[in-house]
Parts: C-alpha cells; structure tokens; sequence
C-alpha cells in the first residue's frame, strides 16, 4: 500500500496576521471543530451536574430518612460518572485529532513553501529560524486550538453555573459573575508580560540555533584555523543571555501558574464561607451548602482552562507570527520580467513562454559581460568569490537578470526546461541521506546496468573510485544526511559526481576542488575537460590546474569581465590574473599545468 500522505491538499494559509491564521486552520476542519465544542461543553456542564444530584441525594434521601430516594439518586450519581468519563475521553480524542491536523496541516504547508522558495531561501532567513518555527512553533501553534473545545465550554458551563447558582441565591451568582472577570484582570497584566517576553525569547532561541548550525557545519574549518574555542566562547556568551531571557520567561510563567491555582482556591473559600453563613440562617438548606461548594469547586476548572488557554493563545500568537512570516517569505521572481529588456518578458509560469534553444547555444551576462560560447569549456577567475556565485545564479536562473541563452532571455524560457538543461553545482550543496547509488542517480533513473555504468563514468571524472571502494557495501552503502561519515574532500567529489552525472547540457561549477589534493585536482581537470568534449562547461574557479584545461578563460575583476584569452596568455600578459590564481607565487610557471601535465595523465 502506497504511503499515506496527511494533507495531500492543505490548502491556502491566510497569513495576513496571527489571529487569521489560527482563524484558518480552524476552518479547515469545521466539523471535528464543531463536535469538539459540543463534547468540551457537554464535559464541563456535566461536572456540574454531579453537585445537584449530590445535593439531591442529601436533601430527599439523608435528611428525609428515604432509603429509595437515597438509592435513586446515587445510582443517578453513578451513571453520570460514567456518562462523564465517556464523554471526556471522546473530548480528549477529537481535541488530539484537532491538534493533530493543525500541525500536520502547518508542516505541510511549510514543507511546500520552503521547496518553492528553493535556493532562494538561505538569503532570505536563517537556517535556525526554520529549525525553530519547524521544531516548536508548530506545536504552540496547534496547542491553540484547544480552545475550540474545552474553552467554549469553560466559557457556557460559567454562564451555566451563575445561573443555577442565582436559583439558590442571587448574592451567590453575583459573587461568581464579579469573581471570575476579577481573576482575569489579575493574571491579565501578566499575560501581556508573557507575551512580550516570549517573543524575545523566541527570536533569541532562533538566533541561537542558526549559530549552533554554522558552527557545526564549519566545525573542521574553525579547528583548522585555530577559531574553535573562540566561537565556543562567543557561543556560551549567547547561551548565556537566551537562559536569562528564559528565566524571565519562567519568571513570568510561574506567576501565572501560581496565580491559576491560589486566586480560584481563595474566591472558593470566599464563596463557601459566605454560603456557610446562609446556612446557618436557615436561607439556603444544607444539601444547597454542599451543591454550592461542588458548583464553585467545579468552577475551578473552567476557569483553569480559561488561564491555561490565555497563555496557550500567548505562545500561540507568537508561534503562529513567526509562522506566517516564514510563509510569507517569496522566492524569486525567476519567472517574471527580464530587468533589461524594454518590454516584458512572458512569464514562464503562463502561456506564452518563449522557445528556448533547440541546441547549443551560448549564455550571454549582460552585468559582466561574459559571454559563455556552447560546446566549450570556461573558466572564470573571480577576484571576489561572491561575485562569481552571483555570475552562477544569473547564468543557472535563480535570479532575475537580463541574461540570454542563444539570444532568447532566460526569464522568458519555462522554467522547468531551464532546470533540465543547465545546471549549477556547488562545491557545498545539500547531501541526503541514502544509498551512494540513490545519491548519484538522477532523479526517475533506473537502476539497470546502463545506469550503474554510467554513475562508475562520473566517479571516474570526479576521482571518487577511491571513495566507493573505501565504503563497505560499495555504491549501495547508506549514507547520512550531508554525509557527515565522508571526509571534506570526498563530500566534494560525491558532490561533483553528482552533478557530472546528470549529464546537462550546460553544467556550471563552483569551486569544484577547492578541499581536495593538488593530484587530484589535476585527475579531474584532465578527466573533466574530455569527458565534457563538445559540450558546455563553465568553471569558477581560482585553481590554475583547472583553468589550465579550459578552451577560454576569463577574468572577473570588480563585478566585470577586465580580460579573457588562455590561460597560459593570461599568465604571461595579465599582471592582476597572474597575482590571482598564482596565489601570490611571483614565478607564474610554478603553477603552470604543463609542468605536471604528463604526470597526471
């Protein structure tokens, strides 16, 4: 049986505001809202329920001396127990289901946009940020919901008491209709508190997060470069501020919960005390003494979920924020008009898209001036490396930009055409987990002998044999999330395999070797620039073994293309090339690639 997916459909958010958004998700599911209001109300109202057949029993069975009266009324006792018992374990599991479809609803929902931000997504937030929406906020936010249930009937079984409690004595009703709104202007300065602090707290724990991930992520860079205990400190230094700012949290927290349990417990002695008196009085009987102390104890706990569902609503909001601003986060307008075209470039998601090349053809940057002509091999030399990934995200189409594929703007053409036809690799993108094989196959290949040929072709490339034959089951050993048990440069070359294998006709590489040996690096310019023959390549780099291998080598100096030619030209005639990937070596032959050219064959 095919797996089940929660909310294949889930839906459009409305993330115009916290409040909208929990308004939404319960919106989505009306009917199991509806039967979980009945069933809390039911709830609640049936624990008062038990205080008058209690009285009842005192007042016609103990005081009359009526055994059958008294045997009536306690069977009637029973059954309502019973009938409680039901009724509050079908509340608590229609309320858990209502719970549940907001989180799952939410994860869903945040699932599909992050993968429609793409690659969007590591400029627009932190990965932190996401943790934490996705690791807690989710729950708050779905915790809200109980409020649909046993907060409405909180709310009715309060209305529901007052008025049995004003057919036993007006002064008793007025006390409990002042009573309660008073306890909420007590504990209601403190949610504001709550609120205020735990927004801080939130974005503190976010900002955290996002640092305990780079610091993981770069944690054989840092020891490398001797930074590790500097960034352990400045680490313990945050950590230290988020568990002051959780303690005021508590602080805060704890004055609600203490304030829940004392201000009920006293506004019950209050009450009992006063009807203890009318007793004596002889104004209300002893079975009423013992009804109103049931109904005002049972008051308690409509009005402990009432405070509880205030600062469930408290961390809700704020969850619920920082949600809605997550899906609020758009990706780039890839799609949309060309920036330096005179008119408007059809949209890639509407009819009218432009034709894309029927073959190769070459990509033209407009912001550089760089012109990638098809079925060659380019090397980029970029003073600044940032600036050379921006060049690949305008050539691969993850911005919008003027640039032209075969004279067509990129922006015109379908999008998913562009995606299966130019691709762009990082030397540090995502690895998931799974088989090797899994991660070198294109996605819908098969796993036929062809295809086992073909990933055996692109390890070759990439100089990853030795990485498949350091693995103890091969290409069908399980491999981690970003495969942590690999080493930098065996990550890299997976990486670069990855990508080989793909086999695009325009494959863009950024800083393909940049953590591995200068021996391999010269295997895999050599085995790169023939197995790319003929088809079109563009690397980025600053490795002269690489640029050495490319037909056309260009130089990126601030934001623009200042020269292009060979790279043993470029070497001999261009001072700020030669400064640039000889790494400041004065003598440009020592990075001459012919000089090992032989011994790398």
């Amino acid at each position: 049986m095919p797996p089940q997916i929660p909310h294949s459909a889930p839906g459009t958010p409305d993330t115009r505001g916290p409040m909208r958004y929990l308004w939404w998700l319960i919106r989505c599911q009306p009917w199991r809202v509806l039967r979980g209001s009945l069933l809390g109300t039911t709830w609640m109202i049936g624990l008062s329920a038990r205080p008058y057949l209690i009285a009842r029993a005192v007042d016609d069975g103990l005081r009359a001396r009526d055994t059958r009266a008294l045997a009536f009324w306690v069977a009637a006792i029973i059954v309502a127990g019973l009938a409680l018992s039901y009724v509050g374990t079908m509340r608590h599991r229609t309320m858990t289901f209502i719970r549940e479809d907001a989180k799952a609803r939410t994860a869903e929902v945040l699932l599909r946009h992050l993968s429609r931000i793409g690659a969007a997504l590591p400029r627009r937030i932190g990965a932190g940020e996401v943790a934490t929406v996705g690791g807690s906020d989710i729950n708050w936010t779905a915790e809200v919901l109980t409020l649909t249930g046993p907060g409405v009937g909180a709310i009715i079984a309060y209305a529901v008491i007052a008025v049995v409690l004003w057919s036993i004595s007006p002064l008793l009703a007025l006390c409990v209709l002042v009573g309660v709104p008073v306890v909420g202007l007590v504990v209601g300065p403190l949610l504001r508190r709550l609120e205020r602090a735990e927004s801080v707290y939130r974005q503190q724990q976010g900002a955290l997060t996002a640092r305990s991930g780079d610091i993981v992520a770069g944690l054989r860079v840092l020891a490398g470069v001797g930074g590790r205990d500097l960034f352990a400190r400045r680490y313990a230094a945050r950590s230290q501020d988020l568990r002051a700012e959780g303690y005021r949290v508590g602080a805060v927290n704890s004055w609600i919960d203490a304030a829940s349990v004392a201000i009920p417990g006293l506004f019950l002695a209050a009450v009992v005390w006063l009807t203890a008196r009318m007793a004596v009085t002889g104004d209300v009987t002893i079975g009423e003494l013992v009804a109103v102390y049931g109904y005002v104890a049972t008051l308690i706990v409509p009005v402990w979920f009432l405070l509880e569902g205030s600062y469930q609503l408290i961390r809700g909001r704020v969850a619920a924020q920082r949600i809605a601003d997550l899906i609020n986060v758009s990706p780039d307008d890839v799609g949309g008009p060309g920036r330096r075209w005179p008119g408007p470039v059809p949209d890639a998601r509407r009819p009218g898209a432009l034709d894309a090349p029927a073959g190769p053809a070459d990509l033209h940057d407009p912001v550089t001036g760089l012109t990638v002509r098809a079925g060659q091999l380019t090397g980029v030399a970029a003073d600044d490396p940032a600036a050379g990934v921006a060049l690949a995200d305008r050539l691969g189409r993850y911005v919008v930009s003027g640039t032209t594929w075969g004279g067509v703007p990129l922006t015109g053409v379908a999008l998913d055409e562009v995606r299966s036809r130019i691709v762009v690799a990082d030397h540090d993108s995502y690895l998931f987990a799974g088989t090797l094989r899994d991660i070198l196959r294109p996605t819908g290949g098969d796993a036929g002998g062809d295809e086992h040929d073909r990933i055996r072709a692109a390890l070759r490339v990439a100089s990853a044999e030795d990485v498949v034959d350091a693995l103890p089951a091969g290409l069908d050993t399980p491999i981690d999330a970003r495969a942590r048990a690999l080493s930098g440069g065996q990550r890299q070359r997976v990486r670069l395999a990855r990508a080989l294998r793909t086999e695009p006709e325009v494959l863009i590489l950024i800083d393909p070797t940049s953590a591995v040996d200068a021996h391999t690096e010269a295997r895999i310019a050599e085995r790169l620039h023939a197995a790319r023959a003929g088809r079109t390549t563009v690397v980025i780099t600053t490795s002269p073994l690489l640029l050495g291998r490319a037909d056309l080598v260009a130089h990126l100096s601030a934001g623009r293309i200042t020269s292009t030619g060979t790279h043993e030209g470029m070497l001999d005639y261009e001072p700020g090339y030669r400064r640039l990937v000889a790494r400041g070596s004065e003598d440009p032959d020592i990075e001459r690639p012919a000089d090992t050219e032989e011994a790398y064959r």
